[in-house]
């Protein structure tokens, strides 16, 4: 069984990493600018894109689960439908963001507060990243497919070229070209055409498969879509509220000012790194469990789930070790802005907290998706996001300020692994089969 969950973990650990390696670089190229404020643009273009493109998520997570459940039960042609479903519905989300980037636009800046220099380059990404949107959907819908098809290298390779190609145009257009944080947003967009092309290009040999199963009317049957849209309609409130507290979390750092958004900016890189590292188990945990899930195997559903969190818990106590021993050096690849680091030493110990308290959380996540859970993914995400971290931070920020907003947001992680695992212990009446 651990064998298994490394087969699948450690593809997705290694594409997981290129993901904050691109943040680290990004954020190193316009780091090093004259100004703090195309830190802060990056930071805000990139939450307007959280809200979109996280809340399209469940093309990958409902996906992966769906199909697993499909692989378990050994009905290849429900695998297929799975996909084809999934790519129908990204198509369509594209043209909708396409046709309606002005009033997108005007909602997330009338929600969202920066400084009018902050505000104007953030502007000047969305309008280029925009257009990454078809793209970006339809590889979340094939990565998502062949997860649950426990086939994780594929993917892998995929989100390794996509980052790689990333680096590449960002420090082509920044560096060479001279270009700003719109230099980030297009090499955004041409690195995620190049990787459909590469996920077109795996999908080449399922291609009799695929037109042999291609039935619209069958992609569109309403049994079917309605339970797409129901698992999925969970999943995207669930990461919706999600985003929101992320989000929620960037806009009160903008209203400290520039400086303390560029530290808290920094700061969730940390956040963001372990969270990709521990999402490889958490992949591990949608494609194992919606496969013992839909093959009505409870013994070796309960056994992975204990193997997942002993996983979670050994790499949450490395990166501990990591981050307490090593994030002066990490932080500096970062920046070498003396305001920012001199700003950045009185908040540098929640770094330390990271690991431990959120591990949990992720680990719970990739299970409740494969069994396709969703209610109760919701639920836990709601109750911690209105019902502790916004009571939370309002409470703590009117005595600690900026370390009030961390403690709610720890708080926030915390609770999403104490509410999953409550449901949890509900879940078990569904597994007798």
């Amino acid at each position: 069984m651990n064998q298994k969950i490394l087969q699948i973990a450690i593809p997705n650990i290694i594409s997981n990493i290129t993901i904050p390696l691109l943040g680290i670089v990004d954020l190193a190229l316009v780091g090093h600018l004259q100004s703090e404020i195309y830190i802060g643009a990056i930071a805000l273009g990139s939450m307007i894109f959280n809200f979109i493109y996280w809340g399209f998520s469940f093309l990958r997570m409902g996906t992966s689960g769906f199909t697993a459940q499909s692989y378990g039960k050994k009905d290849f042609q429900e695998s297929f439908q799975h996909l084809l479903r999934a790519v129908f519905v990204g198509i369509i989300g594209a043209v909708i963001l396409l046709l309606f980037q002005k009033p997108i636009d005007f909602l997330s800046f009338s929600l969202i507060k920066g400084s009018p220099e902050v505000e104007h380059f953030a502007r000047q990404y969305f309008y280029i990243r925009i257009w990454a949107a078809p793209a970006t959907l339809a590889i979340y819908s094939i990565s998502g497919w062949y997860i649950g098809m426990q086939n994780a290298r594929v993917p892998m390779i995929i989100a390794i070229l996509v980052n790689l190609f990333n680096i590449g145009f960002n420090v082509l257009f920044v560096k060479v070209f001279h270009m700003k944080s719109d230099g980030v947003a297009l090499g955004t967009v041409f690195a995620q055409y190049l990787g459909l092309l590469a996920s077109l290009f795996f999908l080449r040999k399922y291609k009799k498969r695929i037109m042999q199963y291609f039935n619209l009317i069958s992609i569109m049957q309403t049994d079917e879509l309605k339970r797409f849209f129901k698992v999925n309609k969970d999943i995207f409130i669930r990461t919706m509220s999600l985003v929101f507290a992320l989000s929620f979390f960037t806009a009160q750092s903008a209203k400290y000012g520039d400086s303390l958004l560029a530290v808290n900016t920094l700061l969730l890189q940390f956040f963001t790194i372990f969270a990709y590292i521990t999402d490889g188990f958490a992949y591990a945990g949608e494609a194992l469990a919606g496969k013992f899930y839909g093959a009505k195997d409870n013994l070796k559903l309960k056994r992975v789930i204990k193997l997942l969190f002993a996983w979670g818990f050994a790499i949450s106590l490395l990166f501990t070790i990591i981050y307490s021993t090593g994030d002066s050096f990490l932080i500096q690849l970062f920046t070498n802005n003396s305001d920012v680091l001199d700003n950045l030493k009185p908040y540098q110990f929640w770094i330390y907290f990271i690991p431990i308290i959120s591990f949990g959380a992720f680990i719970w996540d990739g299970i409740f998706i494969g069994v396709t859970a969703s209610s109760n993914l919701r639920n836990a995400m709601l109750i911690s996001t209105f019902l502790i971290f916004l009571p939370g931070y309002y409470v703590f920020h009117f005595y600690f300020q900026n370390h009030g907003l961390w403690l709610a947001f720890m708080l926030f992680m915390l609770s999403r692994f104490i509410t999953l695992s409550i449901y949890y212990k509900k879940l078990q009446l569904n597994y007798k089969q």
